[in-house]
C-alpha cells in the first residue's frame, strides 16, 4: 500500500485545510488537496498523502464509511491514472446522436417536418408557372371550345 489516499464523496464546501485537519489525527499529513473544477468549485473528491504507510492504512480503515460534515466518506488507496485503461461506460449515456436510445437518428437524419418531405422535395399541385389551378382551368376551357 502507498502513502496516498483517495477520499471520495466529500461535501462541496470542504476545503483542503478542512481535509488536512480531519486526517491529521491519524498521523503526519504531507499534502491534502480537494480537486476543483476550472470554475473553482469542488468536484467532491480529494487526495491525502501521509509521511508513512502505517498512518495511511490506519486513516483508511478508520475514515472509510465514516460521516464527515453530513456525508459518508469513501476512502481507498489512490492509484495513478492510466490513460490506456478502458473506463466503465455510463449506462445512461450511449453513443451517437440519439440520446438515451443510442445510435443515430431513426428518421434518417431529418430534423424538420415529418415523413419523407425535405426542403426541396415539396409536392404540391403547382405546375412550373406556379399557378395552382392552371391545369384545371385549361381543361375547362377546352371543354367549352368543344361544345
Amino acid at each position: 500500500m502507498g502513502n496516498r489516499l483517495y477520499v471520495g464523496n466529500l461535501p462541496f464546501a470542504t476545503t483542503s485545510d478542512k481535509l488536512k485537519e480531519a486526517f491529521s489525527k491519524f498521523g503526519e499529513v504531507e499534502t491534502a488537496e480537494v480537486v476543483m473544477t476550472k470554475f473553482g468549485r469542488s468536484k467532491g473528491f480529494g487526495f491525502v498523502a501521509f509521511k508513512n504507510e502505517a498512518d495511511a492504512e490506519k486513516a483508511k480503515t478508520e475514515m472509510n464509511g465514516k460521516e464527515f460534515e453530513g456525508r459518508t466518506l469513501t476512502v481507498n488507496e489512490a492509484t495513478p491514472f492510466d490513460p490506456n485503461k478502458p473506463r466503465e461506460r455510463n449506462p445512461f449515456r450511449s453513443g451517437g446522436f440519439g440520446g438515451r436510445s443510442g445510435g443515430f437518428r431513426s428518421d434518417g437524419g431529418r430534423r424538420f417536418g415529418s415523413g419523407s418531405r425535405r426542403f426541396g422535395d415539396r409536392k404540391s399541385s403547382r405546375n412550373s408557372e406556379g399557378d395552382e389551378n392552371s391545369e384545371n382551368e385549361s381543361s375547362d376551357a377546352d371543354n367549352l371550345e368543344e361544345e
